[in-house]
């Protein structure tokens, strides 16, 4: 059994000709947000043992902030290959992570909503089914896709074999 969380970074400032879109930081919300996530995921156990990171500013301090709200955050690989990254680069990186029972993916949209609703199987319950309604509505800034995976090993991730075992946004918490 695997576990992927698919988190979207927080809340930005607007873009602008004044700063590059790399470089944009959060907002005060945006780090609300992302703090309030961190506290969620780790009181419902929503952790993991490695996360890759877009090395976008936005996506860093998104990160930074969910982990420092973990009791026993792993460490962080920074990935420039994620900035803006498709579903297709975000689910080769998944099917090349180390051998962790949990990994999370921090991202952009669209790649992080199109890879959670490639990942995901048809829900069979309707607990699952409104969750995959909701993400496929709208995957807000800082909302959390988790989906599990009935697999030995993360290279045998495939379209449609997850199960979106849960989907919140900051709303929501």
């Amino acid at each position: 059994m695997k576990r992927l969380l698919l988190l979207r970074h927080a809340k930005t400032e607007p873009g602008g000709a004044a700063i590059e879109d790399h470089e944009r930081e959060l907002t005060l919300r945006g780090q609300q947000d992302a703090a309030a996530m961190g506290r969620f995921m780790d009181r419902k156990h929503y952790l993991a043992e490695a996360v890759f990171c877009s090395a976008a500013t936005r996506t860093r301090q998104t990160a930074d902030l969910v982990l420092r709200e973990w009791r026993a955050p792993p460490p962080v690989d920074y990935r420039e290959a994620f900035y803006l990254a498709d579903a297709k680069i975000l689910i080769a990186a998944i099917r090349a992570a180390p051998d962790v029972p949990s990994l999370m993916l921090v991202g952009h949209n669209p790649g992080i909503e199109k890879c959670a609703g490639l990942l995901a199987r048809e829900p069979a319950k309707a607990k699952q089914r409104d969750a995959l309604d909701v993400l496929e509505e709208k995957f807000p800034t800082a909302a959390l896709a988790v989906l599990d995976f009935d697999i030995g090993a993360w290279r045998q991730v495939a379209p449609g074999g997850g199960v979106l075992t849960d989907f919140i946004r900051p709303r929501d918490l």
